[in-house]
């Protein structure tokens, strides 16, 4: 498996993507809702082999979900949830965009440049220093890709 770690130094270097479909809405979660969040990344993750939080308790989910250096933005198409993402602050006002991705219903259907755009849009407006990702040969063949057509630029590769 290998890694590919990709940065954004500035808000310009965004080449952003947008759908014209009046139905596709994203909206940043007012209250956390941890169990939400755990249903996020597993419904999204599911395929991509997003394991690691699986077998949390309710109580680290909660930690998690409410910490104040998170923020969860959900997508929708008409009132479904079609995806999200989390973002994460860390020092140096670096903002980690830690999960992305859209449910399996709506892969394929344009959706996807359209997230993402929203995700460093909410980055950069949170007084980011740096915006920073990672993505692996286990995700959508078309994450990597995604991530480079908005503008990051690969850091790192590591393989593991």
């Amino acid at each position: 498996m290998k890694i590919f770690y990709l940065e954004m130094l500035s808000p310009e270097a965004l080449r952003p993507k947008h759908t014209t479909d009046p139905d596709f809405r994203m909206l940043e979660t007012a209250v956390p809702q941890p169990l939400f969040n755990k249903y996020l990344y597993a419904l999204v993750g599911r395929d991509w082999h997003w394991i690691d939080k699986l077998r949390w308790t309710d109580e680290q989910w909660q930690e998690y979900a409410t910490d104040p250096g998170l923020r969860t933005w959900v997508a929708y198409k008409g009132g479904t949830p079609a995806g999200y993402f989390e973002l994460q602050k860390q020092p140096g006002d670096n903002i980690e965009i830690a999960y992305f991705g859209l449910t399996p219903d709506f892969i394929g259907q344009g959706f996807g440049g359209a997230l993402l755009t929203e995700a460093i849009t909410q980055a950069w407006a949170w007084e980011a220093s740096r915006v920073w990702v990672h993505t692996c040969t286990l995700d959508h063949p078309g994450a990597l890709a995604n991530y480079q057509a908005r503008g990051f630029m690969l850091y790192d590769t590591v393989e593991k």
